[in-house]
């Protein structure tokens, strides 16, 4: 079996190490950054191809004898190369995090015979696994939430935060507007809005904000109130509103001592190298998903509480570790045929798979990540709700 994969980053790197203890599995990675490439080479038994992946028809010839593929490539050009892989006729898992509607490709993924898992990491990713996984077992769902975030273990001024992922991606986060359910209709907020502090046993109080992270959960879990909250460090959505309203984050170019520049290059520019973890640096990844809905008149509270930590073995970040081995056992699974449907398949659609479920706890725990789930029954449920 071969498997391309589609970015070297982080998490691209973190996934091939993976897939590599595969017996059986060949792999190719592909990626613009050299080093990151020949870092792969002096590792592990992998081809590696420098390409530009912006381009389709490199990616179209990339993925040409893959039996499967896996796309680990910056949000700005997700939709566009899932696009590619889909129209190859090859089985697909993406986290590339992507503003595109992926149901616009389902059409085009039947008509291939393609399955095609998407925002298949952390968190899209395990959070559906898991609100798909209760929706399974309760007749009607009411309520869900999920408060996520991957952060440096050492608090330095001024940002208290480094970029454990694609740091456009992060940026992309803090403009995209935020939409969630409230009484079963879509509601739209500006990121990093109505910020609320919480505490988090092992870590001490972080702060959550509004981040557009329900994507495909908005349309399939069908509950009436659903909505993701991102986590930092106190005080830094503050900082970070401050910067984009001040248009720090604009993409229009504007008139500067006799040329021009977009605001958002120079952010990234000055932004990035200050929020660049160093190798070594030591990150934590901190999830809390609650479900609540009724099951035979009695109302129930599922609760799932992940605390991940760098790997000092391995050199691994968290946030690597926990979106990209979502992303390779679930490779596993389409590889083998356990997951099967064709078309735009959310996470959430594997959760309700308890085959599927099962062997991903499985694989986690394998792997020395921990979900540990709390079940409260919370009694009769009101018949007016």
């Amino acid at each position: 079996m071969h498997i391309a994969v589609l970015g070297a980053g982080r998490v691209g790197r973190a996934m091939v190490r993976d897939l590599a203890q595969e017996t059986g599995l060949t792999i190719t990675v592909a990626d613009i950054n050299p080093e990151a490439l020949t870092t792969l080479e002096t590792m592990l038994q992998v081809r590696t191809c420098l390409a530009d992946l912006q381009a389709p028809e490199r990616v179209t010839a990339l993925v040409a004898d893959a039996d499967l593929v896996i796309s680990a490539v910056p949000g700005f050009m997700g939709f566009e190369t899932l696009q590619a892989v889909i129209a190859a006729g090859k089985n697909v898992v993406d986290i590339s995090f992507f503003a595109e509607n992926p149901f616009r490709l389902d059409r085009l993924a039947r008509e291939h015979d393609v399955t095609a898992v998407v925002d298949c990491g952390v968190a899209p990713g395990l959070c559906n696994i898991l609100a798909g996984h209760v929706a399974g077992l309760l007749e009607r769902l009411e309520r869900y939430i999920c408060y996520v975030g991957g952060l440096p273990r050492l608090r330095q001024w001024p940002y208290e935060y480094k970029a454990v992922f694609s740091p456009i991606d992060v940026l992309e986060e803090y403009t995209r507007p935020a939409r969630f359910v409230e009484y079963g209709r879509e509601v739209v907020r500006p990121a990093l809005s109505d910020p609320e502090l919480l505490d988090f046993p092992g870590i001490g109080t972080l702060e959550a904000f509004n981040t557009d992270g329900l994507r495909t959960l908005q349309h399939t879990l069908g509950a009436p109130f659903m909505k993701e909250k991102t986590l930092r460090f106190p005080g830094h959505a503050e900082l970070m509103r401050v910067l984009r309203e001040t248009g720090f984050f604009g993409k229009t170019p504007v008139g500067v001592e006799g040329g021009s520049v977009r605001p958002i290059a120079l952010t990234s520019r000055l932004l990035f190298e200050r929020w660049q973890l160093q190798e070594g640096e030591q990150d934590f990844t901190v999830m809390q998903v609650i479900v609540e809905g009724e099951q035979k008149g009695r109302q129930f509270r599922y609760t799932y509480d992940l605390l991940d930590h760098y790997d000092t073995e391995t050199g691994t970040t968290s946030m690597a570790r926990t979106t990209g081995y979502t992303a390779t056992i679930v490779a596993r699974q389409v590889l083998r045929g356990q997951f099967a449907q064709r078309g735009i398949c959310p996470p959430e659609m594997l959760g309700r798979d308890t085959a599927c479920y099962a062997d991903l706890l499985a694989e986690y725990a394998r792997r020395n990540i921990v979900v540990r789930e709390t079940v409260m029954d919370l009694g009769v449920s009101d018949p007016h709700v």
